[in-house]
Order: structure tokens, then sequence, then C-alpha cells
């Protein structure tokens, strides 16, 4: 019989129905093919924007080969550094510039090794430099937060095939994170204790949605996973702020990053998916809830498979129809031979 499930921290509901659901094997999916000429590879740092920020090796000169990890601006992108805010109202309604940074981390030089084969040194750069830019552009004052997302795969919203993540910084804090925010808030005003470290000490009991642990994060199924095979990576330790996570945490975040793609990859044939790093926003000096939040939230990642397809149903109600229970996903996953 199918259940419905209460996520803890924002209240969303989602719909588990194991009577609905394929076997993994019945939901891999056929690798897409990438094409012959890609603007991302080295060599072809002439047809992008100037790097902002980029990981080299010794002797190599800005915008020219040799790079590790590099960032630029997307040359087509969503909000623009350059301008003034300028919020106003018209009638009811309110609008402001589009002022923000809309940036591509380029994984590596490699076009065919996805984030998931990439050795985990070479991951750890890719991670500090999410934490390098998400720093620099937390001293622009019209900025509330940075949304650091990465989409693999063309049904997860990928145009490039090269291996990249994106970063959008934002002059509002998304409504997504203010329902986590509000929520971890709520637990820890009732109970004094942070949500997310509840999840953690609670999954380590029953070990049904453990998918593994190791050097200070683990990763889960989460009890109401709204897609299947959802994973979250979370750090053992309380921690609010991505930014704040030193050099020894990257490295071991690296190493469950890998392990958990890794995992999906093997399981369900290199599926198309998203991950989102969920972390604070930028704290100001602002008299509002924001500003007091290391306490109660968590920051961490979620992993979205993209083997299903929102419907009707989904967009009618905010309900998820998960056809996989995250205790068989879990075990799935566990299992997978890496």
């Amino acid at each position: 019989m199918s259940e419905l499930r209460k996520d803890p921290i924002v209240g969303r509901w989602v719909i588990v129905a194991p009577e609905r659901s394929a076997k993994p094997r019945e939901i891999k999916q056929p690798q897409e093919e990438r094409g012959k000429i890609c603007v991302l590879c080295e060599g072809n740092e002439s047809n992008t924007p100037s790097e902002i920020l980029a990981f080299r090796n010794p002797g190599t000169a800005p915008n020219s080969p040799g790079w590790q990890v590099r960032v630029v601006p997307n040359k087509f992108p969503v909000l623009r550094v350059e301008g003034e805010l300028g919020r106003s109202g018209v009638g009811i309604f309110d609008m402001m510039n589009g002022i923000g940074a809309h940036e591509v981390i380029i994984e590596s030089p490699s076009h065919e090794l996805d984030l998931a084969f990439l050795p985990i040194e070479q991951i750890a750069k890719v991670l500090k430099a999410y934490q390098a830019r998400m720093i620099d552009l937390a001293n622009d004052r019209r900025l509330r937060y940075t949304l650091l997302f990465k989409n693999q795969g063309e049904r997860a919203g990928a145009s490039l095939a090269h291996p990249h993540t994106q970063l959008m910084a934002l002059p509002i804090t998304p409504i997504l994170l203010k329902e986590e925010l509000i929520g971890a808030k709520e637990h820890f005003n009732y109970k004094e204790r942070c949500i997310f470290c509840d999840i953690i000490r609670q999954e380590r009991e029953l070990k049904s949605r453990v998918i593994s642990e190791m050097e200070n994060f683990i990763t889960i199924a989460p009890y109401a996973s709204r897609f299947p095979f959802e994973m979250w990576i979370l750090p053992s330790r309380h921690n609010a702020d991505f930014m704040k996570v030193n050099n020894a945490d990257i490295a071991g975040l690296a190493k469950i990053l890998k392990d958990s793609l890794l995992r999906l990859a093997k399981a369900l044939s290199n599926p198309a998916f998203n991950y989102i790093i969920h972390t604070a926003p930028y704290r100001r000096p602002r008299h509002d809830y924001w500003t007091t939040i290391d306490e109660d939230y968590h920051w961490h990642i979620e992993i979205m498979p993209r083997v299903t397809t929102p419907a009707g149903f989904e967009w009618g109600t905010g309900f998820y129809i998960n056809p996989t229970a995250p205790e068989d996903a879990a075990q799935y996953l566990r299992e997978e031979e890496i």
C-alpha cells in the first residue's frame, strides 16, 4: 500500500508508492552522446569569458591551457553583476533589476570524465573553487545567497556535455531555502536541537536509509524522498555554513561525494541528475531571523536523479510521487560494488 510521508523539515508531503515501482535495471538510462566541439575544453579558452578563478599548473598564464579547475562568467548570464538593485513597486507587485552573478565552474580539462570518475584530489579542488567563489561574492552587500548547482545530462537541464557546475548569486533568499530555515528554526525553538542532527542520529540508529558514512560525512536516502534514489550528504558535525568547511573536511567531502555519485552511476548506468548545495544565506547586520541561524541550520548536498517526470498531480498539489521506497533505494545503493 502507498504511504504519505511528511518531510520533517519543511512539512512537504511525499507519496511513496512502491506498487508503481520499477526495478533499478528498468530505470537505467542510455548514455547520451557527447558532441565533438566543446567551448569548455582545454585549448578553447578564447571561446569563454575571461576566467575569474583558476587552479593552474605552475608557469601557465590566465586564459590559456594548463588549468585544473577553471571558473568563468556564464556567456549567457541570467543575472549580471553590473548595476543597482533598483527595488520598486508597481501597485501590489514588487520588482528589482536582475543583479547578481552567474558563473560556470569547469570541473576538469577532461571532456569525458564526469565528476564521479575524477580522482578525489580533483574533486576536492572543485569543492575549494565552490567555496572560494562563495566567499568572494559574500563581499558584495547587494547579494544575500549563492546557489551552487550541478545539472548532469540533458534530462537534468545540462546544455553542455563537458562536466561543469553553475553558480548563481542572488539579491534575495530563495523561498525553498527560507522554508528549510523556518522549519529548522521551529524545531530548534521547541527542542533546542538541530533537526538535521536529529535526523542523522535517528538514521544511524535505524540504518535502513544510510548509504555510506566516512570522515565526518554521511549519505542517506531521506525519509520523504521526492525522487527514486534521491540522496543527501550531510556533515556529521553540526555546521550551518558551507563557507566554513575546513580543508580537512573538504577532503572528506570529496571522498564521500565521489562514493555517492559513483554508486548512483553504477546502479543506474550514469543517469541524469541534479545536485544542489543547501547552505546558510549571507549574514548581514539586519535585525531579523536570518542573522542567527548557526545553531539550528545544517548545510548539506541534495542529489536528485532524473529518472521520473513530475506531471499534473505534482504541479497541482506540490506533492511528489516516488515509486521507489527510500529504504529499498538505500539498500540497493549500499550494496553496489564500487
